[in-house]
């Protein structure tokens, strides 16, 4: 009898060591000490992962992840923290959705989630015969409908409805009491100049090594912004703000980038530098290397956190995650050999768009997809024009200080030379195209395309 007792209540120890080794991997002190490039939970009877397990910079070096067997019902959009994840198994569980989210970690290369009866039928057949590319792709575009045939076109309808439902909110929004005259169509225009029309058009060369950190990158030349009245400077960065907060998604999905195009030397190129090796001067800061750059603002960030007693940080310090698990760090370098750019952290000093900046280069970054980089450059640009018909019909006062007008040995913006100087005509946007190649010159893509800036509103024309 004693014999049959033990023998009946050992599947009732075997759950409680299970509970308890698994309390303390996920919840002990040290997790990221203890978990570095893989973690296998399955078969322990998580309905849940604990919120510890994704917050930002907790598992930097995560590169596999297992909790197959297990009774979870839901996986965080939070996933996407976890930048070196590149083979993830949830097999056999109880998820019925999975985050687009996921296809947010940029080195993800395997997936498995055979088992899980998934409320989107279609991701549910394509899980259990389709490659990860694919899968990823189709929670990248939204979901049902991103699939290959028929489906495409639904998505990319959805993809579009989402695009322009978030371009009408940032309008509504980010004006800072700007006005839209859907009447007025002829005073904002946009002009596209194509490379050969430019007498010297920029190019971007990309390096191969990239390609594993933040493959993909779009460039743009816009020429006649007037940010010289009142708070027009303002109001341009605080647009980028709110792009880097929406449809960047917190420049999780993209990261933007404007640039004074007089202080932009070409041709660029788009490589990959070890963190000791890149040198940038940032925006407000003293020349420093990426390695030490990247230490203040999380010596900073720690501060922030003592302060405030909480986890949150603000600035550059909540991007600092992005760079979790990459051993070499994406720049943009100039002709002369100047980085001008860090993404996803800061822009250089060298090209800071000021009071008095007409014409920029605009650049966008990824490490998920060539289509966001094009959406955010379409939402930047068309948002580029309604600021200045704003500017141009409201004819705000305002005076550079002295220390911008030393910035630039007090050259000012020639009327003539400038596209939206003339008060009584059209707002005029000038966007010059800008070729991205790779080191052999091979075309990867030209921005804008005849497919791009197809969503402008109505009261906006762009001329080819």
């Amino acid at each position: 009898m004693a014999a049959a007792a033990v023998s009946e209540s050992w599947p009732e120890l075997e759950l409680a060591e299970r509970e308890r080794r698994r309390e303390l991997l996920l919840t002990g002190p040290g997790l990221e000490e203890r978990v570095r490039a893989s973690l296998n939970l399955t078969g322990n009877c998580l309905d849940s992962f604990p919120a510890e397990l994704f917050r930002p910079g907790a598992l930097p070096l995560l590169s596999e992840l297992a909790a197959a067997d297990n009774c979870l019902r839901e996986l965080s959009p939070d996933i996407a923290h976890l930048a070196s994840l590149k083979t993830l198994d949830l097999s056999n569980n109880q998820l019925s959705e999975i985050p687009a989210e996921l296809a947010d970690c940029p080195k993800l290369k395997e997936i498995n989630f055979r088992g899980n009866k998934l409320r989107d039928k279609r991701l549910e057949k394509m899980v259990s015969g389709c490659q990860t590319r694919s899968i990823l792709e189709y929670l990248r575009v939204g979901g049902r409908g991103g699939g290959k045939g028929k489906g495409r076109a639904e998505g990319s309808e959805k993809e579009e409805s989402r695009r322009k439902r978030r371009e009408r909110k940032q309008r509504r929004e980010g004006g800072d009491g700007e006005e839209q005259d859907v009447g007025d169509a002829g005073r904002l225009l946009l002009r596209v100049l194509h490379v050969s029309e430019s007498p010297a058009p920029l190019t971007v060369r990309v390096s191969p090594e990239v390609r594993d950190v933040r493959p993909y990158i779009v460039g743009a030349v816009v020429r006649g912004m007037d940010l010289q009245p009142g708070n027009a400077l303002k109001r341009f960065l605080t647009s980028q703000t709110k792009l880097h907060e929406d449809l960047c998604e917190k420049r999780t999905a993209a990261t933007l980038a404007t640039h004074e195009l007089r202080a932009v030397k070409g041709p660029l190129l788009y490589c990959a530098r070890p963190p000791q090796d890149l040198k940038i001067v940032p925006l407000g800061r003293k020349e420093a290397k990426a390695k030490e750059l990247v230490r203040q603002l999380q010596l900073e960030a720690e501060e922030q956190r003592k302060q405030k007693k909480r986890q949150s940080v603000s600035g550059l310090h909540r991007y600092l995650h992005l760079l979790d698990g990459n051993e070499n760090y994406p720049c943009l370098v100039d002709a002369d050999g100047d980085v001008i750019s860090f993404p996803p952290i800061t822009n250089s000093e060298k090209t800071k768009v000021k009071k008095t900046t007409s014409d920029l280069f605009l650049e966008v970054t990824s490490a998920t997809s060539l289509q966001i980089c094009k959406d955010v450059m379409d939402a930047l640009i068309l948002k580029m024009a309604e600021m200045n018909k704003y500017t141009l019909e409201n004819k705000e006062e305002g005076s550079l200080s002295d220390t911008e007008a030393d910035a630039v040995s007090g050259q000012l913006p020639d009327p003539r030379t400038n596209p939206s100087a003339g008060k009584d005509g059209p707002s005029l946007l000038v966007v010059e195209q800008v070729r991205v190649v790779d080191l052999e010159g091979s075309l990867k893509v030209v921005y804008p395309s005849k497919a791009d800036l197809a969503t402008a509103p109505p009261h906006v024309t762009v001329v080819r």
